[in-house]
């Protein structure tokens, strides 16, 4: 039952993205071109309720559902962080796509998000392939 919940949610979710034009390859190039500022206010309304989130959950103390307190920690600062943001946004960019809408993108049947879906599992394994191999 907990199976069908999450894919009810995640198909929810992704006809969230579709109908609010997240998923959207023209809203993503406006936004990276600053001609429309829809995409900025999404990602700022989602800033706004995620630092609510955090406030709320450190104020009323909860705690997961195993029980355990939750406990946000901070990471520090690398230039990895910088180098990854800007291939991530340059992605972003030409894709049209970050992770998540990806897959709402196959699902409204733009299947040229299959070749940004495999270059993204590319990526990640390419990452963990080479992790160990990088100077901390």
């Amino acid at each position: 039952m907990n199976k069908l919940l999450c894919v009810l949610m995640g198909a929810y979710f992704g006809v969230l993205l579709v109908k609010s034009e997240v998923a959207s390859w023209f809203r993503i190039q406006k936004m990276f071109r600053f001609e429309e500022a829809h995409m900025f206010l999404i990602i700022g309304s989602a800033i706004v309720v995620g630092a609510i989130s955090l406030l709320l959950i450190k104020k009323l103390g909860l705690k997961t559902i195993d029980g355990q307190a939750i406990d946000p920690k901070g990471k520090s600062f690398q230039k990895g962080t910088i180098i990854g943001g800007v291939l991530f946004g340059v992605g972003w960019s030409i894709t049209g796509a970050c992770p998540g809408p990806i897959y709402a993108q196959i699902g409204s049947g733009e299947f040229l998000a299959i070749s940004t879906f495999t270059g993204v599992f590319v990526g990640a394994f390419a990452y963990a392939w080479m992790k160990p191999r990088l100077p901390r």
